[in-house]
């Protein structure tokens, strides 16, 4: 959560060329497929629901931060979530500020990419969580300009598919769920303007927790939502940090609003540390029983425990398996692969 100012230099290095940059209809997504079979998503009370009105789960990974793990953008990193992960959705960490290499630095490059994973990810047939990774500072309002930038193009382009969700602010912090409200509630009319349909997802304050781990209670949000509709609150947790009392918050605010946990660890908040599998596996249960979405942090080869790959992975081509894995990551490419309940 408190994410990595740096990473490894070899990694902030790393640039490859997109996969494809040609426009994918959603007619073209395999049949079969997660996005194919439950089409364009919607909320459905504090449910998540496919085109025929079915609460579904969706489980996958999130990228690290495009513009230091790109390199990990290859076809048999694609292959492997899509193929041996059985994954439903892929979350593309697009981060914003110029201090952590991002958006900033270069606006038509970053937009660029994304439009390169979200047309990738179409193709296989998966869902993409478009990530505005706002989080250094933590007032989304400091973007905004930017943001509607950015997402008036991403839902120009996209408007016609049914697998995109998108996520208009990361991990809100050291500001006030008022200031994020209002942030919101600019940026979903931005986005409607182009795409009516469409996901989409807010952060929270306090690190996307409903302000828990600003000590706040969630009456707060609960109390004062985000005027929208087909719109979803994000929740974020690292198991070896956020203990008993985050899995009630989750549990009180998924019966009172929509939820996703858009990004979760099984280790500490900083993404390194000791996997805490045990109390990963209640919140496991509790998504699972409450049908709240996921997207499990990160699908790279970091050399920080909370990515699943070892450090090397992406300079190769083998992805499958578990050979290649960190513990966190055997541990969640089983869950993942479980069997969905569509």
């Amino acid at each position: 959560m408190a994410w990595l100012k740096s990473v490894v230099a070899s990694a902030a290095a790393v640039v490859v060329l997109p996969l494809t940059s040609v426009p994918t209809a959603g007619a073209a997504m395999p049949a079969g497929s997660p996005a194919a079979v439950n089409g364009q998503l919607k909320v459905c009370g504090v449910q998540l629901c496919n085109k025929n009105g079915k609460a579904v789960q969706l489980r996958g990974m999130s990228t690290h931060g495009i513009q230091w793990f790109n390199g990990c953008n290859k076809s048999q990193w694609w292959d492997a979530l899509q193929n041996d992960w059985k994954a439903d959705i892929v979350r593309v960490a697009m981060y914003v500020a110029a201090n952590e290499g991002g958006y900033e630095t270069n606006p038509r490059k970053f937009t660029d990419l994304m439009h390169s994973y979200i047309e990738e990810a179409t193709r296989r047939g998966l869902y993409v969580l478009v990530d505005w990774h706002q989080l250094d500072p933590g007032d989304p309002n400091v973007h905004t300009a930017k943001a509607k930038t950015f997402f008036k193009e991403i839902a120009q382009r996209h408007k016609d598919k049914t697998n995109i969700i998108y996520d208009v602010a990361n991990e809100p912090n050291g500001t006030s769920w008022s200031r994020v409200k209002s942030y919101a509630e600019q940026m979903v009319p931005v986005i409607r303007a182009e795409d009516s349909d469409s996901l989409i997802i807010s952060g929270t304050h306090g690190w996307s927790t409903f302000g828990h781990s600003d000590r706040e209670d969630p009456s707060v949000v609960l109390n004062n939502k985000v005027n929208a509709t087909n719109f979803m609150y994000s929740f974020h947790f690292y198991a070896n940090e956020h203990r008993d009392d985050y899995v009630s918050v989750l549990d009180r605010v998924s019966s009172k609003v929509p939820v996703f946990v858009t990004e979760f660890g099984t280790q500490m908040a900083s993404g390194d540390g000791a996997n805490d599998f045990a109390m990963s596996q209640k919140f496991i249960d509790l998504m699972k029983r409450k049908k709240i979405s996921w997207t499990n942090w990160n699908f790279s080869d970091d050399p920080r425990s909370g990515a699943v790959f070892k450090q090397g992975t992406c300079s190769g081509t083998s992805f499958s398996g578990t050979s290649k894995l960190k513990p966190a990551g055997v541990w969640v490419r089983d869950i993942v692969r479980s069997q969905d309940e569509w």
